[in-house]
């Protein structure tokens, strides 16, 4: 039976009440499971994965199995302290849904369950991904070869949107989240005391040079029409007032809409790092790791089947978007597999990753009628 509309509620309020962090998702991965279990099973295989145990993969059996289509939803939440003041609020400590995967969650579940009683014309894969916020679990579900068999010839995903009306659905042909590099740099001199600075060398000197530095990659080095980002939002160094630092380390992240800009930015980046090394006499100690956060480039021909389709089905309230320097592991997989990805408005005051942002729950069932709409449709279209 499909999930009614205080079904939906009663899920997503749940999950909202445990979120847990990437790669540690075993209590959300256990209620996905159970919810899954208590739909018809005719059409549906259910496996688990060795190698990522929180992952869940659920196929839904179509009449012909020549094509498969993907839909992916993540799973894990944020270290954020919950302030939104909810009766439903987080009960784990330090542990928030401040992005929104208990609405991507809830959502999926309401499309598998329309699915497990109105079989597919094909094969239709749902993805319950771990890890998105941290360690590539779109790049590591990838890798361990689970998708292989049950490999989607195309894939789909959304992301909830706080600055959209409830239940909107928006999207772009083209790139619509940057790919992102994390920044990590250690800066390593001679502390000392501070009424002697002749006999020590100063890492805050060096570190505020190099923070000052980054500032002209994108501002001088990145076409303007593409634009980028480089924001260190981290710094830490010495101890006390008067002594002098000998190490510094910095935290930072590197965003552009194609993986041409965010290599040159990577570039610009190192060298700038080797030039506050030498001009300080400093070491310093760069990382630069992308891991599998690359842009999301949604596919042309798809897409314009997805555009054409939103804009045109009754009751659903599409608008164009523009790019956003939000980043999403799901640019990994987008670049395996052909697909589109989305938002879904959720109208909140408060922006993605605030320990305020209370989706509107109001987004829930015009998502689910909306995809699972969608996918009726591609299904007839799909080559």
């Amino acid at each position: 039976m499909t999930l009614s509309k205080d079904n939906l509620l009663s899920i997503y309020r749940h999950l909202h009440q445990y979120p847990e962090l990437g790669l540690e998702e075993y209590q959300t991965h256990e209620y996905l499971s159970e919810v899954v279990a208590k739909m018809p099973q005719e059409f549906l295989t259910v496996k688990n994965v060795e190698k990522l145990p929180t992952a869940l993969l659920v196929k839904v059996n179509g009449h012909d199995h020549s094509k498969r289509i993907g839909y992916r939803t993540d799973i894990d939440a944020l270290p954020v302290t919950e302030e939104t003041g909810l009766p439903y609020k987080s009960k784990n400590e330090g542990k928030m849904h401040a992005c929104g995967h208990d609405i991507h969650m809830t959502v999926a579940l309401g499309v598998l369950s329309y699915f497990a009683t109105h079989q597919p014309d094909y094969d239709l894969v749902f993805i319950f991904q771990p890890s998105e916020e941290n360690h590539s679990g779109g790049m590591q579900l990838y890798q361990s070869g689970a998708l292989d068999e049950w490999m989607p010839d195309e894939i789909y995903a959304f992301h909830d949107n706080p600055q959209l009306p409830a239940g909107t659905i928006g999207c772009l042909n083209g790139t619509l989240f940057a790919g992102t590099c994390e920044i990590h740099a250690d800066f390593y001199g001679k502390s000392g005391h501070a009424a002697y600075p002749h006999n020590a060398n100063d890492m805050v000197v060096a570190a505020s040079a190099f923070v000052m530095q980054i500032q002209t990659v994108v501002s001088r080095s990145v076409d303007p029409i593409q634009g980028g980002v480089v924001t260190l939002g981290h710094l830490n160094a010495g101890e006390t007032g008067n002594v002098i630092a000998g190490h510094a380390h910095i935290d930072g992240t590197i965003r552009a809409l194609t993986q041409e800009n965010n290599a040159l930015m990577q570039k610009r980046v190192r060298s700038i790092a080797e030039g506050v090394a030498l001009t300080y006499g400093c070491q310093v100690d760069l990382n630069l790791h992308q891991g599998g956060y690359l842009p999301v480039e949604n596919n042309q021909e798809i897409t314009a089947d997805f555009i054409d389709y939103m804009s045109h089905a009754e009751g659903v309230n599409f608008i164009e978007t523009k790019p956003a320097m939000t980043g999403e592991d799901f640019g990994y997989l987008i670049s395996k597999i052909p697909g589109t990805m989305f938002w879904l408005g959720v109208d909140s005051p408060y922006s993605l990753h605030s320990e305020r942002m209370a989706p509107n729950t109001d987004a829930i069932e015009p998502g689910v009628e909306a995809i699972t709409g969608y996918l009726t449709h591609r299904f007839t279209t799909i080559k």
